[in-house]
């Protein structure tokens, strides 16, 4: 992979912090990873700590799950360097405002990896989508999805396939991807 673009970064973690353009007024105006990740960020490392009082696990189920879908997208071609990696776990960090610190994302794809190696995409995918219940949740990580190929050049044709697996789980049509492919591409070149 070529160095990544840092401009194009920085432009990648802005729009995973907002709301996506669909997203009603009534709505909330932040990004689902944004909020999810506020949550997360009070998971301790320590697991025999008490989590401490505003810790949802549901909202941790979902950061992850959020996560986990666009790294099974960066994965797709079947390379995922460690410049790759550095990119993706920074544009992560950056875009969830200090909540949740870069290094409990860089153990958190170290566990997706192992998840992915152990189960495979599609069984993951099967695990992400039970996570997804709501449609709108279910937009939203196609949406991430697409904005974090674009550290690594754009959304190729494998991580399309692996974009229409999700929308497929999700109960989603392949116009819903094109959507959030769209909207990505038209964020980051504005």
């Amino acid at each position: 992979m070529p160095a990544p673009d840092f401009s194009l970064i920085g432009k990648v973690a802005r729009q995973l912090t907002q709301a996506p353009a669909y997203a009603t007024a009534e709505g909330p105006r932040v990004s689902l990873l944004a909020v999810a990740a506020s949550s997360y960020g009070f998971k301790s490392d320590n697991e025999d700590l008490t989590q401490p009082t505003g810790f949802d696990p549901e909202a941790a189920r979902l950061f992850e799950a959020v996560v986990e879908s666009a790294f099974l997208v960066a994965h797709a071609d079947g390379d995922f360097d460690a410049t790759e990696q550095a990119a993706f776990q920074h544009v992560v960090a950056t875009a969830c405002a200090g909540a949740v610190a870069e290094r409990q994302v860089s153990a958190l794809l170290a566990d997706l990896q192992d998840q992915l190696v152990e189960d495979g995409v599609d069984k993951r995918i099967q695990m992400v989508a039970r996570t997804i219940t709501r449609e709108d949740h279910a937009r939203e990580v196609l949406r991430v999805a697409s904005l974090l190929a674009h550290v690594s050049g754009g959304v190729s044709a494998v991580e399309r396939e692996v974009l229409d697996k999700l929308a497929s789980e999700f109960k989603l049509s392949g116009a819903a991807v094109e959507q959030a492919i769209e909207e990505a591409a038209h964020a980051l070149h504005e």
